[in-house]
């Protein structure tokens, strides 16, 4: 790579990483984070339950956004939070401290966690890293640097371990708007029959699509095949998470997509307490990942579907995601195809 295209890609990863960070600026995220009563619940749950090991302890909060989580581990006993965050919304987390009567136990430091300094190790890194399908935005990375330049050794990570799962899907959405284009004449006296190919091409593609997977349209019990020990995991591992799965047809539909979706635990003296974005658990902001299938396959009760899964991050922004998805439906020729997130 020449002088000038390393420069060129040194500037297009700077905007990308402005652009991320700008991204949390706006109050509207902030919103949406804190009002998924299922997310902040099981948070603030998960740190007052872990008392015994945040009681007169150092805490540090990876990505602190409006400083709840920091409230949090005060609430639970915490002697000193350092709360950091890279956008302007430390602003906001300053005076959300001051309000709390909280200054003298949090402080709120403006930067990446990769450049900022701390007075000391600490002993409790907290931090809500997850993004769609788990990996986007790859702020495990920031969280795994946290961890092994500033946590001591046998200390706690909040959350602990990472989980994805996939299922398929028998998903109705892009079928009734495909069919949408059908009824336009009898609606209006315009036949517009002729979009339906066009309308399958924009909606049946290969991006990541996020929504809400309606349970009636899963067609097996799900397959985990990735786990994450946010302890030992490494950086280097997370630009490429795989594993097989295997699931089996609960009874005859057609399979147009694949379902991905992940859960985290948190460790607690009376048992672990698990964060899950399944399609069968209370929706979160997250949802779920779709992946849409070129053409649906048919299948019967106890059909296999068996494959491979890859997540990995885009060559164009390490941001964003892929996934990589080998698989075979019964007796049909092994299918792969690549889905990617769009800024």
């Amino acid at each position: 790579m020449s002088h000038a295209e390393k420069r060129l890609k040194l500037d297009h990863e700077t905007q990308q990483e402005s652009l991320y960070f700008d991204s949390y600026t706006d109050v509207s995220v902030h919103e949406e984070m804190i009002g998924d009563r299922v997310r902040t619940n099981t948070y603030r749950m998960a740190i007052l339950k872990n008392s015994e090991s945040i009681r007169g302890k150092v805490v540090l909060d990876v990505g602190a956004g409006t400083g709840i989580l920091s409230v949090f581990c005060v609430q639970a006993g915490a002697k000193k939070v350092y709360a950091v965050e890279a956008c302007s919304i430390a602003e906001q987390a300053v005076r959300i401290v001051k309000q709390n009567r909280m200054e003298d136990r949090i402080e709120v430091i403006r930067g990446m966690v990769e450049t900022v300094q701390l007075p000391d190790k600490v002993d409790v890194i907290v931090s809500e890293w997850m993004g769609y399908a788990l990996l986007q935005e790859s702020m495990l990375n920031s969280v795994l640097y946290a961890r092994d330049k500033w946590l001591r050794p046998g200390g706690v990570m909040l959350p602990s371990t990472a989980e994805l799962y996939i299922t398929p899907v028998c998903d109705r959405v892009p079928v009734i708007r495909v069919h949408f284009w059908k009824t336009i004449k009898d609606q209006y006296g315009v036949d517009m029959s002729c979009m339906t190919d066009f309308a399958r091409r924009c909606i049946i593609n290969s991006e990541i699509t996020v929504d809400t997977v309606d349970v009636e349209d899963v067609l097996s019990h799900p397959a985990r095949f990735a786990e994450l020990d946010l302890q030992r995991v490494t950086a280097e591992e997370l630009r490429e998470v795989k594993g097989k799965f295997r699931c089996e047809s609960f009874g005859s539909a057609a399979v147009n997509a694949f379902c991905v979706y992940f859960t985290v635990t948190f460790p607690c003296p009376e048992g672990p307490l698990v964060l899950s974005t399944s399609p069968f658990k209370d929706e979160t902001h997250w949802k779920q990942a779709l992946l849409y299938l070129d053409a649906p396959v048919d299948v019967e009760q106890d059909t296999a579907v068996a494959g491979e899964v890859m997540l990995y991050p885009s060559a164009d922004s390490a941001r964003n995601i892929c996934i990589h998805v080998d698989y075979t439906i019964g007796e049909h020729k092994r299918q792969s195809k690549t889905f990617s997130t769009i800024d």
